[in-house]
């Protein structure tokens, strides 16, 4: 999958806290576009990360799981602009 995508389960609480701090972090900033999808709705994605989720993800590369890293994700954005 290509651009930002934010794996997640339902009723996730570290999930819903990683969403939160990615859309406080985001505010007032041009990011490309955020796919938000269940971990298990794909086999692979399941057995890759399903124990390390919520995890974010840059054109299917791991940006950061399990916390939102800003730092990380700055830096990445800086490289690709």
């Amino acid at each position: 999958m290509m651009g930002l995508v934010l794996l997640k389960r339902a009723d996730c609480e570290l999930c819903e806290e990683f969403a939160s701090d990615l859309a406080r972090w985001s505010m007032g900033r041009s990011l490309p576009p955020l796919r938000t999808v269940d971990v298990d709705s794909d086999p692979a994605w399941r057995r890759r990360y399903g124990l390390r989720i919520p995890v974010l993800l840059w054109d299917g590369e791991l940006v950061c799981a399990t916390r939102f890293d800003a730092a990380e994700l700055e830096c990445l954005l800086r490289g690709i602009r």
